[in-house]
């Protein structure tokens, strides 16, 4: 699997260790509501790739998508709100609407690494290449642990022509 998914970059804000404030802050976003964190730390992300002129070439971001159902219950994507933030510093447009997640599948906070690999196999489905085509493409996630929810997701957008995926998360999971 290591390796499959081709990006221009990739970039994590922060190391997150279970116990930490990065991952009390990404649970109050996830299970509390409090958007206002994943606006904050989405301006964090946005205000870093100024600075690096990493956002320089990026034509649009693309935000982890939920299955409809989950983001019902949860009344928001998480991803979408950091992409919002992102937006803020940057104004690069976020889109939506062009990629879905097909299948409704278990959290992946308790699953080991072969676990959420064939969890998110084949979950994930480009709906409108159209506004994909010829794009750079940044794709939004809050937590990289094994990678493979980007990886999917990315691999499917990869298929649209002459599409080029780079990658942000708010941390990158250290246990």
């Amino acid at each position: 699997m290591d390796g499959r998914l081709t990006v221009g970059r990739a970039a994590s804000l922060y190391y997150c260790a279970r116990i930490s404030k990065l991952h009390n802050m990404i649970h109050q976003l996830k299970y509390k509501h409090n958007r206002d964190v994943g606006i904050f730390l989405g301006e964090m992300m946005g205000r870093q790739m100024v600075q690096s002129e990493w956002e320089t070439d990026i034509d649009l971001i693309i935000p982890i998508p939920l299955h409809p159902k989950r983001e019902r219950k949860r009344g928001y994507n998480q991803t979408k709100i950091i992409a919002e933030g992102i937006t803020n510093i940057t104004s690069i447009p976020i889109v939506t609407d062009a990629v879905v997640r097909t299948m409704y599948t278990q959290t992946q906070t308790q699953k080991g690494r072969s676990e959420r690999i064939s969890n998110m196999e084949d979950k994930f489905e480009v709906v409108k290449p159209e506004l994909l085509e010829g794009k750079h493409i940044l794709l939004v996630d809050d937590l990289i642990t094994t990678g493979a929810t980007l990886e999917f997701c990315g691999l499917e957008i990869l298929k649209v022509p002459q599409t080029k995926i780079s990658i942000a998360t708010v941390g990158r999971s250290v246990n």
